[in-house]
């Protein structure tokens, strides 16, 4: 298959090195060249436009930051629409709200294009591995067809339901970890403060029933959330907001309780 990436970061590079390595015809696009240096070597091709390299793609993975930035690769003027085949596929790996992608995947049938919702959970490290989490939405053919390239980089890959389904898990996932984050730094500095060492007592919650990702995540951050904060605190106050509009237009009441831990967790990092 002819694969376009765009959003080359800490995660989205190593995903677009994976699809290439899979052999995958591949073709890459970055706002700023630099971005593109280091894969030199990956047997990548480069494009000067969205719209470019929709036209050398059957499939464009986007893994950019937010909505707006989906927004403006996807139907800007050289933006990928106006460049991708009757027949391709657009695959959103952005965490972004659900009706985002809805109303893409409205404004891509009218151009003969699919939109697929698959954000992705696990990070740099295993998108490295090939292990990450890919929470798909759209239609089940559709998915079927962009499997064997979500499979270069996820495991497990799994078809959740209509467009904006892949979002709502990823969103509740983020929720989920952000409230966890924020537990766990609060029993290290506890142990901290009743004479405990927080390295020591990580290492034994890691084993016992309290282990988890996000305790494991803090503990490799010096038993707090500031080194987390400077780097995913932004990302993850975004997705707690998205959280917060989806619950109250769903009239969830009980999902108060983790709005409340998410927030309390946000405010230790300063968001």
């Amino acid at each position: 298959m002819r694969v376009g990436f765009i959003g080359l970061g800490s995660q989205g590079g190593p995903m677009a090195r994976r699809i290439a390595g899979a052999g995958h015809r591949t073709t890459l696009w970055a706002r700023r060249p630099a971005t593109l240096a280091p894969f030199t070597d990956s047997g990548a091709r480069t494009a000067g436009s969205p719209a470019e390299l929709a036209a050398a793609s059957d499939l464009v993975c986007l893994c950019v930051v937010d909505d707006a930035d989906v927004e403006q690769v996807v139907t800007g003027p050289d933006g990928v629409l106006a460049g991708l085949r009757r027949g391709g596929v657009i695959a959103v790996h952005s965490t972004v709200h659900p009706e985002t992608c809805r109303r893409l995947a409205a404004v891509a049938r009218t151009s003969g294009v699919a939109l697929l919702d698959a954000p992705v959970s696990g990070g740099g490290r295993a998108a490295e591995q090939g292990t990450l989490v890919v929470m798909a939405g759209g239609d089940p053919q559709v998915f079927s067809y962009c499997r064997p390239v979500f499979e270069t980089y996820g495991d497990p890959v799994v078809h959740l339901g209509p467009t904006g389904s892949g979002q709502l898990a990823k969103i509740l996932n983020n929720v989920l970890f952000t409230a966890q984050l924020g537990l766990a730094a609060d029993a290290l500095g506890v142990a901290a403060a009743l004479g405990l060492d927080r390295a020591e007592l990580s290492r034994v919650l890691s084993c016992a029933s309290a282990a988890g990702f996000a305790l494991d995540r803090v503990a490799d951050a010096g038993g707090t959330l500031d080194r987390i904060a400077a780097h995913a605190g932004g990302l993850l106050a975004k997705d707690v907001r998205l959280f917060a509009d989806l619950a109250d237009a769903a009239g969830a009441g009980t999902a108060a309780t983790l709005r409340g831990a998410a927030r309390a967790a946000l405010a230790s990092m300063g968001n």
